[in-house]
C-alpha cells in the first residue's frame, strides 16, 4: 500500500477527530456518538465508491481506507494500554480510597452479574454454545462512562458519585477484560460448557500475576525516573514505555491478564509519582498522556466505526432479535446493580445515598464503545474460534453498541432534562442572583477607578454609567427579592466556596513550590472531603472532614503496633514525617482563609456566617497547632528543621522569579540566565530533601517532662521509658469504656481527654493520668473517657504502675489529689502497708 496515501488518510482521521469536538459540543450529544458515527459514515462511503460505477477517481482513497490494517492487536497492545494508564494516572487515588467498596463490589459483582445475564439469557435464546454466550456477556460488560461523567460535571451533581462511576469503569473493564480472556481460551480449547471450577481455577492467576507485574514494573520505572531528576524528557519517556511492557511482560511472561498489569502499574505510579518526581516533571507528564489518550480513544472510536459496515453486512433477520435479547440481559443485569446492590451498600454504610433519578442517569447512560468492539473484532480475527460463532460475536457486539451509542447516547441529556437534573436547586437559583449583585457591584467600583485613571469622556462614562447602573439596580431588586436563603443553607454554601478557595490555594502553593507535590497531593484530598462534607452533610459534614484531616488514620495505627511489637521503625518515621509536614502545610494554608471569609462570603452570605466560617476556621487552626504541638513535645526540634526548609524553598522560588524578569526585561542574557538556573536547580534539589526524623531519640526526655516523674532517678526514668508504650488518639475516640477489667494507667503527653462519671465530667490534659482508680480500687471502670482532641498518650500496664507508685512520692500525691477531685477516699486507695512515707 502506498505509504503517502496511507500517511494522508491517517492525517485526514487527525483532522476528523479535531472537529468531532466542537461538533459534538454543537449538538450537545456525547463525544464518542459523534466518533462513531464519523467512522461509519467514512466505513460506508469507502465501500459505496468501490462499488459504484459513477466514479473511480476516489478509488485509491477508498482502498486505502477499508485497506489500513485495522486488526484487534493494534486495539489491544497499542491503544488500550494507553487509555487504561492514563485512566489511573487521571484519578484521584487517595479520594477513590475512600470509596474503595462500592467502587470494588459494583465493578467486580457488575461485571459477573452481566457475564452470567448476558450468557445465560444467549444460552437460552440461541444455539450457541454456554461458552461462546458467556465470552458475549463479557464483551458487553464494558462500559464507557465519559458521557455520563461529563455530564454530571456540568450539572454540578456530586463529585463523589462521578468519582465512584470512574473508578467502577475502570476496574469494571480491567474485569471484564480478564474474564473476556478467560471464556475465549475456553472457546478456543472447543470447552462449550465451561464449569465454574475451571473458570475459579484460572482466575486468580490472570488477575494477581497482573497485580504483581504491573506494580513491580511502576516500582522500577519510579526509581529510574527518580535518578533522572534533572532530565524531564527522559522521566517523560520511561513513563511511555512503562505501560506497554507490563501489559506485554504479563501476557507473554506468565500468561496473566495485561489489562491488570496496566492498572496495577498506572495505580502505583499515580501514588508514588507526586513524591519521587519534581512538580513541574508531573504535571507535564500527565498533560501528555492526556493528549496521548484522547488521541487513542479517537482513532480506536473512528477505526473500529470503520468496521461497522463489513461486521452487519451479514447479519440475519434472527441476530436483531439475539440483539434485543442482549440489550434486555444488559439493562436487567445494569438495573439489579444499581437499584438492588448500590442501596444495600448504603444502607450497610458502605456508599453514598444515590438518588433515584441519578441512577436512572447512570443506567440510562451505560455506553459501551471502543473497548467492546476491539473485544468483538479480536473474536472475528481468530482462526482457531469456529466461523460461526465469529459471525454471531461481531454482529451481537456491534448491533448492542451501535444501541447504546445511537439512541442511549443522542437522548442522554433529554433524559437528564426530563429527571430534572439539569435545573438549579431554589438555594443555588437565589445564590446565582446574589452573586450577581454582589459581582456587579464590584465591577462599578473598578470601572468607575479606571475611567478616572484614564481620564475619559464624561458624556461617554456618564452615558455607560447609567447604563449600568440600571442593570445593576435590577439585580439587586432580584436579589433581594429571593433574599429568603435559611442561614443553614447559607452556612454549607460559604462552607463549600471556603473549602473551594482553599482548595486553590493549595494549587496556588504547589506551582510555586512552597509545600511539595506529595503533601499537596495529600491536602487537596482533604479539600475535597470538606467540599464533600459540607455538600453532603452541611456544617456538621464539614466539621466531621475537618477532624479527619488531622486524625492518625489505620495506616499510622498499623506503623505503630510494627514498632511497638516487632521493633519495626521505617513505616512509623516515615508517616510521622509526613504527618508533620502535612500539619505545617495545613497551617501555612488555613492562616490565608480569612481573607476570603471578609472579602468574599462577608459581601455576599453577610455578616453572620462570616463570623460563624472564622469561627471554624478558627477552631482548625487550633485543632492543627493542638496536632502539632503533640508532635513536636515527642520530636522536639523537627518541626524547626521543617520550618527552615519550607524558608529555604521559598527564597528560591522568589529568587527564581526575580531572574525570570530580569530575563523577560531584557537585563540578563540567555546564557547567564540558563546558568542561575541551573544554581537554583541544583541548590533546589537540595532544599527538597526532608530531613531525617529518628523517632527512638526522645522517649526518655518526653517522660522526664511529667511532673509525676519529677523525683524518679535517671536509671528509673530510662527503665520506665522502655515499659512505656506510644498510643495516639484521634477525637472522640473512646479510651476506657465503662466496666471495662483496669488492666492500664495512662499518662497525656500531649491533647485533652474527657472523662464522665456518675453524670459528672472532668476534662485533663497534658501532664494527667487516667485509669489509676480502677486499678488501685480493684474494681471495673465506672468512668468512660473519651479522647477532645488529638491526642498522644503514654500507656503503663497495672503491676509496673504499682511498682512504680512505691518509687515516687510526686505520683502518690497526684493520685491522690485526683481521688478527693472526685470524691473518692484516698483511704481507700492506700492501704497502710502501701502507703508509708
Amino acid at each position: 500500500m502506498d505509504i503517502v496515501l496511507v500517511t494522508t488518510v491517517i492525517a485526514s482521521l487527525f483532522l476528523v477527530i479535531a472537529g468531532a469536538e466542537p461538533l459534538a459540543a454543537r449538538l450537545r450529544v456525547p463525544y464518542s456518538v459523534i466518533l462513531a458515527v464519523l467512522g461509519i459514515l467514512i466505513g460506508v462511503g469507502a465501500i459505496w465508491f468501490l462499488r459504484t460505477d459513477l466514479t473511480d477517481a476516489l478509488n485509491p482513497v477508498a482502498e486505502a481506507i477499508l485497506g489500513l490494517p485495522i486488526r484487534s492487536n493494534i486495539f489491544l497492545y497499542v491503544f488500550l494500554p494507553t487509555l487504561l494508564f492514563q485512566a489511573t494516572l487521571g484519578m484521584n487515588l487517595r479520594r477513590m480510597l475512600d470509596d474503595w467498596v462500592p467502587i470494588l463490589v459494583l465493578a467486580v459483582v457488575a461485571v459477573v452479574v452481566a457475564t452470567l445475564s448476558v450468557g445465560y439469557a444467549l444460552s437460552w435464546a440461541s444455539a450457541l454454545p454456554l461458552a461462546a454466550c458467556l465470552l458475549i456477556g463479557a464483551i458487553v460488560s464494558t462500559t464507557d462512562p465519559s458521557a455520563v461523567v461529563s455530564i454530571f460535571r456540568s450539572i454540578s451533581a456530586p463529585r463523589r458519585l462521578a468519582r465512584i462511576i470512574e473508578g467502577e469503569s475502570l476496574l469494571n473493564d480491567a474485569a471484564a477484560i480478564a474474564l473476556f480472556g478467560l471464556f475465549m481460551g475456553f472457546v478456543m480449547l472447543g470447552v462449550p460448557d465451561p464449569s465454574l471450577q475451571d473458570a475459579l481455577a484460572r482466575f486468580p492467576l490472570l488477575i494477581a500475576g497482573g497485580a504483581v507485574v504491573g506494580w513491580l514494573a511502576a516500582q522500577v520505572a519510579v526509581r529510574i525516573m527518580a535518578l533522572f531528576s534533572q532530565h524531564e524528557l527522559a522521566q517523560i519517556s520511561i513513563s511511555v514505555a512503562l505501560p506497554y511492557l507490563a501489559y506485554i511482560g504479563a501476557e507473554q511472561s506468565i500468561g496473566a491478564s495485561g489489562v491488570i498489569a496496566v492498572v496495577a502499574a498506572g495505580l502505583t505510579m499515580n501514588l508514588a509519582g507526586p513524591g519521587r518526581l519534581p512538580p513541574q516533571a508531573w504535571a507535564n507528564l500527565r498533560d501528555l498522556w492526556d493528549v496521548l489518550a484522547h488521541w487513542a480513544g479517537a482513532l480506536i472510536f473512528i477505526l473500529a466505526a470503520l468496521l461497522i459496515p463489513r461486521l452487519l453486512e451479514e447479519a440475519r433477520a434472527e441476530d436483531f432479535m439475539l440483539v434485543g435479547v442482549v440489550i434486555l440481559a444488559a439493562f436487567a443485569a445494569r438495573s439489579v446493580i444499581l437499584f438492588g446492590l448500590l442501596p444495600l451498600l448504603t444502607l450497610l454504610g458502605f456508599s453514598p445515598a444515590v438518588e433515584r433519578p441519578y441512577r436512572v442517569a447512570i443506567l440510562w447512560g451505560g455506553l459501551r464503545g471502543a473497548v467492546t468492539l476491539a473485544l468483538a473484532l479480536a473474536v472475528t480475527e481468530s482462526f482457531r474460534v469456529p466461523d460461526d460463532i465469529q459471525r454471531v460475536v461481531g454482529i451481537l457486539a456491534t448491533g448492542f453498541t451501535l444501541f447504546t451509542l445511537m439512541v442511549q447516547g443522542t437522548t442522554l441529556r433529554l433524559v437528564i432534562g426530563k429527571l430534572g437534573l439539569d435545573r438549579l436547586s431554589p438555594i443555588d437559583e437565589a445564590l446565582s442572583r446574589q452573586v450577581v449583585a454582589v459581582a456587579l457591584q464590584t465591577v462599578r467600583e473598578d470601572v468607575s477607578r479606571m475611567t478616572e485613571n484614564y481620564e475619559l469622556n464624561h458624556e461617554t462614562v456618564r452615558s455607560e454609567a447609567k447604563r449600568f447602573g440600571e442593570r445593576l439596580e435590577l439585580a439587586v431588586k432580584t436579589a433581594e427579592e429571593s433574599a429568603d436563603i435559611l442561614d443553614r443553607d447559607r452556612i454549607t454554601l460559604g462552607l463549600i466556596a471556603l473549602a473551594g478557595h482553599e482548595r486553590d490555594t493549595i494549587l496556588a502553593r504547589m506551582r510555586e513550590r512552597t509545600i511539595s507535590a506529595r503533601m499537596a497531593e495529600q491536602v487537596l484530598s482533604d479539600a475535597d472531603r470538606l467540599i464533600e462534607g459540607a455538600r453532603t452533610g452541611g456544617r456538621s459534614g464539614y466539621q466531621r472532614a475537618a477532624r479527619g484531616t488531622v486524625a492518625f488514620g489505620s495506616r499510622f495505627r498499623a506503623a505503630v503496633i510494627l514498632h511497638n511489637r516487632l521493633r519495626l521503625s521505617f513505616p512509623l518515621a516515615r508517616l510521622t514525617a509526613d504527618r508533620f509536614e502535612l500539619l505545617l502545610s495545613q497551617r501555612l494554608i488555613l492562616r490565608d482563609l480569612g481573607g476570603f471569609i471578609d472579602g468574599r462570603i462577608r459581601r455576599i452570605h453577610g455578616r453572620r456566617v462570616a463570623d460563624l466560617l472564622h469561627e471554624l476556621l478558627s477552631r482548625r487552626i487550633e485543632a492543627v497547632e493542638t496536632a502539632l504541638e503533640s508532635l513536636q513535645l515527642q520530636y522536639p526540634g523537627y518541626a524547626e528543621k521543617l520550618e527552615r526548609r519550607f524558608i529555604r524553598r521559598t527564597a528560591l522560588r522568589l529568587e527564581e522569579r526575580e531572574y525570570t524578569a530580569m530575563r523577560e526585561d531584557g537585563l540578563v542574557g540567555a546564557e547567564v540566565y540558563t546558568a542561575l538556573m541551573q544554581d537554583i536547580g541544583q541548590r533546589r534539589a537540595t532544599a527538597e530533601t526532608r530531613p531525617r526524623l529518628d523517632i527512638a531519640l526522645r522517649r526518655v526526655e518526653l517522660v522526664r517532662q511529667f511532673p509525676l516523674f519529677a523525683d524518679l532517678e535517671d536509671a528509673v526514668l530510662k527503665r520506665l521509658a522502655r515499659a512505656l508504650k506510644a498510643r495516639h488518639a484521634d477525637p472522640g475516640e473512646i479510651l476506657l469504656r465503662k466496666d471495662s477489667a483496669p488492666r492500664s494507667v495512662f499518662f497525656i503527653a500531649s491533647g485533652a481527654v474527657e472523662l464522665e462519671s456518675a453524670g459528672q465530667t472532668w476534662r485533663l490534659g497534658r501532664g494527667d493520668m487516667f485509669g489509676q482508680m480502677a486499678i488501685l480500687s480493684k474494681k471495673a471502670r465506672r468512668a468512660e473517657v473519651r479522647a477532645i482532641a488529638p491526642s498522644a498518650l503514654l500507656e503503663l500496664d497495672q503491676d509496673r504502675f504499682r511498682r512504680l507508685l512505691k518509687r515516687s512520692g510526686s505520683l502518690r500525691k497526684a493520685v491522690r489529689a485526683s481521688a478527693e477531685m472526685r470524691g473518692i477516699d484516698p483511704q481507700d486507695l492506700f492501704p497502710e502497708e502501701t502507703v508509708t512515707a
